[in-house]
């Protein structure tokens, strides 16, 4: 892989610059903003290295441009998403969202690391393994959306209308990151997660606050609900919530022991002096990798501006995730939500379910796992932790599990990346390692 290496170096700047290009263009699914322009982009780059390209239209959202190239014995599926989350608060970035800057080594912009970064890098690599080691030994499938971050409300349909195009060996997700201590990490699986809303309704307008003494408030209804879904040992008390969850198995635990968890570090990184529970080792890194959430996501009612505004508001209203493990299914976590608080007299607090994803794992003797974890050795020079699940989510399953496609995630992101946040970024050095690591996983899968 020298001359590959080689080639990626020599065209550094011109790969930063492309990225940059990537990275000016918005592309807010949840607003609805850049998302043709963006997608014509990707359509652009892929057209540049030889790809067929197929922009697949889907009900009242942005295409999923689907892609192929090369040809061999094996199929390797690549899924990236070319939306991004919105880059409020705008007074914390340093630079604009949309204007990215390099700063110590550092590429800020939204979406660099969620998930442009990735979906570029890896094009990137098929043209330095082009240009330097001639045709494709695999044939690549891309399957590029663009509203991962609003829940893929339409890839799981996609996937099912499209299985027999989507065949493949093995899937590269779109993700990845280094941890605390500088080693690659790879992921056998993801999450599942179900995001919803709860609303409560009262006066038919907002009233005067004096009247708050024979006029119900719909904001303390709403607090005294979300009240019992968690207790302050961050147990879920939802009815019949946590009989689902699947414990780990002994091999899962036995990866999990592997696992060198850097709880100090993190706890540094979060600036938090202590985990929930106080948990530590083996039982924090199990709570967080197999255990379900119910997370208050943002809380919405009455005035919430500058001063003070004496009001009594007629609604209020509390987003809402749930990430999943494996039994736990979306759909049952809206039931038993719903039975959970109409049991407790809140019949009244409106469920709507905004998104749902199902939990997806992949076996850890799956040649496309072997062959990742042989590419990361080559490329960053030492053993990469290999984990079984990640605690994030993503429409994983649609896409591969239910096809009987073994994935796994990796990519260009590193501990303080700040997904989904102010000042999202990568390091160029994680980055041009992501390119390589391309490169070498289409070598050794294709040979494995």
């Amino acid at each position: 892989m020298n001359r590959f290496n080689a080639y990626v170096e020599a065209n550094a700047e011109r790969f930063i610059e492309e990225l940059k290009e990537f990275c000016r263009q918005p592309s807010i699914v949840a607003q609805g903003i850049g998302l043709e322009e963006m997608g014509q982009l990707v359509r652009a780059r892929l057209e540049k290295l030889g790809a067929e390209v197929r922009l697949m239209p889907v009900d009242d959202g942005p295409p999923v441009i689907y892609a192929e190239l090369g040809r061999g014995q094996r199929t390797l599926l690549l899924y990236n998403h070319y939306d991004v989350q919105p880059p409020d608060p705008l007074d914390l970035w340093d630079s604009g969202p949309f204007d990215p800057r390099i700063r110590e080594g550092k590429f800020y912009a939204r979406g660099v690391a969620d998930n442009k970064g990735d979906l570029l890098a890896r094009l990137q690599a098929i043209e330095a393994y082009q240009a330097t080691l001639g045709e494709l030994p695999l044939k690549i499938k891309c399957v590029f959306e663009g509203e991962e971050e609003a829940g893929s409300p339409h890839l799981a349909s996609f996937a099912a209308e499209h299985a027999e195009l989507l065949a493949a060996d093995g899937c590269l997700w779109e993700t990845g990151h280094k941890d605390e201590s500088e080693r690659p990490t790879i992921a056998l699986g993801l999450k599942g997660i179900m995001y919803l809303e709860l609303r409560a309704h009262g006066a038919k307008s907002d009233l005067h606050s004096s009247l708050a003494t024979i006029v119900p408030n719909p904001a303390w209804r709403l607090v005294w609900a979300l009240s019992t879904l968690k207790d302050e040992d961050d147990n879920i008390l939802v009815d019949g919530f946590m009989d689902h969850a699947a414990e780990p198995t002994a091999a899962e635990m036995e990866m999990l022991a592997a696992i060198p968890f850097e709880e100090e570090k993190m706890r540094a990184n979060f600036g938090i002096p202590h985990f929930i529970r106080g948990l530590t080792g083996l039982e924090a890194l199990k709570k967080h990798l197999y255990e379900p959430t119910c997370t208050i996501c943002g809380l919405k009612a009455g005035y919430i501006g500058e001063g003070g505004k004496t009001v009594l508001p007629n609604t209020a209203m509390a987003k809402l995730d749930f990430r999943l493990v494996p039994n736990l299914e979306p759909d049952l976590v809206v039931n038993l939500l719903r039975q959970h608080l109409d049991k407790r007299g809140f019949s009244d607090i409106e469920v709507v379910p905004i998104s749902g994803l199902h939990s997806a794992k992949a076996p850890p003797d799956a040649p496309i796992v072997k062959a990742a974890i042989v590419a990361a050795q080559a490329v960053y020079g030492q053993e990469p932790v290999v984990y079984p699940l990640m605690a994030s989510s993503g429409p994983m399953y649609p896409l591969t599990q239910a096809l009987g496609i073994p994935a796994v995630a990796a990519g260009v992101g590193h501990p303080g990346s700040n997904l989904h946040a102010p000042n999202e970024n990568v390091r160029l050095e994680d980055y041009f390692q992501g390119i390589r690591f391309v490169g070498e996983l289409i070598r050794r899968f294709a040979a494995s």
